[in-house]
C-alpha cells in the first residue's frame, strides 16, 4: 500500500481513538487541535517507512504516543494547567440526574490525576485505557511485557489511593 492509502485507512479506523488520546494528553482545549494535527502529520510521515513488522494498530499508537509525549514535553510549563471550573461548567453535556453528574465529576477527577502522572506512566495508563494488551503496550513503549503489567498495577494503586483520598497531587 502507498503512504497516502495507509494513512487514510489508519485515520479512518483510529481517528476517534486519536482524539481520545489527545484529550487525555492535553488538558487545554485550545491546544488539543494542535496536538491532533501534529499526530496526524507524524502518522502520515511515518507510513513512508512502515514495513508491517507490527500491526497497523500498534504502529498508529506508537507514533501517536511518541508524538504526544514529545509535544507535552515541549509544552510543559512550570505549573500544570487543569481545566478550570468555568471551562468544566461550559462543556456541553446532558446531566439528567445526580448519578450522571457524579460519573462525569469522577471521570474528570481521574483524568486530572492521569494528567499529573509523569509522561511514561501517563502513556502506559492511556494505552491501558484504550484496551491495549500488555504485549502491544510493551512494543509501543519499549519495555518488557512483564514490566508493563507491574507498572500498570502500581499506577492503578497510586491513582486509586489518590482518587479515594480526594487529592489531586501526585
Amino acid at each position: 500500500m502507498r503512504q497516502d492509502d495507509l494513512y487514510e485507512e489508519a485515520a479512518a479506523i483510529y481517528g476517534r481513538a486519536l482524539e481520545r488520546l489527545v484529550y487525555a494528553y492535553e488538558s487545554r482545549p485550545d491546544k488539543r487541535g494542535d496536538l491532533l494535527q501534529e499526530i496526524h502529520i507524524a502518522l502520515w510521515r511515518s507510513f513512508k517507512t512502515f514495513e508491517a513488522r507490527c500491526s497497523v494498530r500498534t504502529w498508529v499508537y506508537c507514533v501517536a504516543h511518541n508524538t504526544a509525549t514529545s509535544y507535552i514535553t515541549r509544552q510543559r510549563r512550570a505549573t500544570l494547567h487543569l481545566v478550570s471550573l468555568e471551562e468544566l461548567a461550559s462543556m456541553p453535556d446532558r446531566i439528567d440526574d445526580a448519578e450522571q453528574h457524579d460519573l462525569r465529576f469522577n471521570t474528570d477527577r481521574l483524568l486530572r490525576l492521569i494528567h499529573r502522572l509523569n509522561p511514561v506512566d501517563r502513556e502506559l495508563m492511556l494505552l491501558y485505557l484504550e484496551d491495549m494488551d500488555a504485549a502491544s503496550i510493551a512494543e509501543i513503549i519499549g519495555i518488557s511485557t512483564n514490566n508493563v503489567r507491574v507498572q500498570i498495577h502500581r499506577i492503578k494503586k497510586v491513582l486509586a489511593r489518590r482518587f479515594h483520598a480526594g487529592g489531586e497531587q501526585l
